[in-house]
């Protein structure tokens, strides 16, 4: 079962999602904790699997790929491991999701612009065992992938399991 995390802990966390680059010392003087106990922090989130790095957020659009789909995919019984495998061979492939319901995998994608989606696409339906696809592509994110409320709920106090 999971622990929970306290408010400290989503203190740090919301600090080092605001300042990627800060270090113990610094976080420990804005916390107003010892840098000893930042750092018992940082380990202990590392070793439960929370906090998994500090990669920089990047603009996708900025950086050429103006274009988000996703694809619901219907792949053969039995054959997700192998269709995952494959399609993170693909560049374009951002994120592949599990799911139940309609379809067996969701899976994000950027491209370029509208020929080149065809071609992201023709290479995901050319992976073994996709069986059919169904895609959308976004027109807006009105809410971009986000943790800070759940963070901010839990250093104001309230719950805050992470399952």
């Amino acid at each position: 079962m999971p622990e929970n995390l306290d408010a400290l802990d989503a203190r740090l966390l919301l600090l080092l999602t605001d300042s990627p680059r800060l270090g113990v010392l610094e976080s420990a003087r804005r916390l107003g904790v010892a840098r000893g106990t930042v750092q018992a922090r940082l380990d202990r989130l590392t070793e439960r699997g929370i906090l998994g790095g500090f990669p920089p957020e990047l603009d996708l659009a900025a950086m050429g790929y103006g274009l988000t789909a996703f694809a619901v995919l219907e792949i053969a019984q039995g054959r997700r491991a192998e269709v995952a495998e494959a399609l993170a061979a693909i560049d374009e492939v951002c994120e592949v999701h599990a799911t139940t319901g309609q379809g067996d995998l969701f899976v994000r994608m950027v491209a370029r612009g509208n020929d080149d989606l065809q071609r992201v696409i023709d290479k995901v339906v050319g992976v073994p065992d996709v069986l059919r696809t169904s895609t959308s592509i976004a027109l807006s994110t009105p809410v971009p992938p986000r943790v800070r409320p759940l963070l901010e709920r839990t250093a104001r106090g309230q719950s805050g399991t992470f399952t």
